[in-house]
């Protein structure tokens, strides 16, 4: 297998795949899908002004059609250690629709792998959607996605769809659950105000560096409080990633896979990346140096990564 992750063969879907993957639908309806995916500068967003039509034309609920297309999300996924395919979309609170899928580094430690119900979610997040109503999965989530969506704004009311099941609230697949509340912290993902951050002393600034500074800015980091982001100069084309905690540590998402869930959903190939800059606060509780470099290592050995140093703006 070749160095890096290949981008999805089969996207975007013609009309006979799509006659395939979303049978029940309308040739009408088909047609507006296969003109989303089709633009590669939405980066897996269906707008809110495309989905209201399908739903009308379709006669769904916002879940039955976000169902529907999990199998269009399962054909952005970059698995070559499991080779399981793993789909998943979101219903924004502006009534876009998200892809995501899960997302494994080759010949790395399976932790630096994106979950499909993380990649979703990160994908809305890097739109700056401001919440998830909602989410379907091609397979009942597992306890590491269930613990990372508890970090959501209005995560107690979010709703699960599963492939072939009954909907349910995060709340009743998460009882009992820990999260930010015991320990204090009242911010949320996609309601967390953003960090007044600065490039700190003697350090360079350039395109690259500015972007991933944004993402730190936008970066969800109330453990550490060592906000962190990425940018990946891919082709003509930017992706960022910002950093986002979780109570319980593992499920927290570091920048550069955060970056290349964007990268995926704009269906490049990691050959493609020739920059990528890290921007995190200087002197930090935590690092995220060492994970880049791994992940960054595996995919695209070639490529320097810069560090750039940023300090709260006093």
């Amino acid at each position: 297998m070749a160095r890096g992750m290949t981008s999805a063969e089969n996207l975007p879907p013609d009309d006979r795949a799509l006659a395939k993957l979303i049978p029940q639908w309308g040739a009408g309806s088909r047609a507006s899908l296969a003109r989303v995916l089709s633009d590669v500068r939405l980066r897996g967003r269906i707008p809110a002004a495309e989905v209201e039509p399908i739903l009308d034309a379709e006669r769904k609920t916002a879940g039955e059609l976000i169902l529907d297309l999990l199998p269009v999300a399962q054909l952005y996924a970059r698995a070559p250690t499991s080779n399981y395919r793993v789909g998943a979309v979101a219903h924004g609170v502006s009534g876009s629709v998200y892809f995501g899928a899960n997302l494994e580094v080759p010949r790395q430690m399976l932790g630096f792998s994106v979950h499909a119900e993380q990649s979703a979610v990160t994908n809305a997040f890097a739109h700056q959607e401001p919440g998830v109503r909602a989410l379907a999965v091609t397979a009942t989530p597992c306890g590491h996605c269930r613990q990372f969506l508890n970090e959501l704004a209005g995560a107690a009311t979010l709703e699960v769809h599963v492939k072939g099941g009954a909907a349910a609230r995060l709340a009743s697949l998460l009882p009992s659950s820990f999260g930010p509340d015991n320990l204090g912290v009242k911010d949320r993902i996609f309601k967390a105000a953003k960090w007044e951050l600065e490039p700190a002393a003697g350090t360079s600034s350039d395109d690259l560096s500015s972007a991933a500074l944004e993402a730190a800015r936008r970066s969800y980091a109330p453990y550490s409080h060592s906000p962190s982001g990425v940018a990946v100069q891919a082709s003509n084309n930017v992706y960022i990633g910002s950093y986002l905690e979780n109570a319980a540590f593992n499920p927290s998402l570091s920048p550069l896979p955060a970056a290349l869930v964007s990268l995926m959903m704009g269906r490049e190939e990691t050959a493609s990346i020739t920059a990528v800059a890290l921007v995190e606060i200087e002197n930090g509780t935590i690092s995220q140096v060492s994970a880049t470099q791994a992940v960054l290592g595996a995919l695209a050995p070639a490529v320097q990564l810069k560090v750039v140093a940023a300090r709260v703006r006093s």
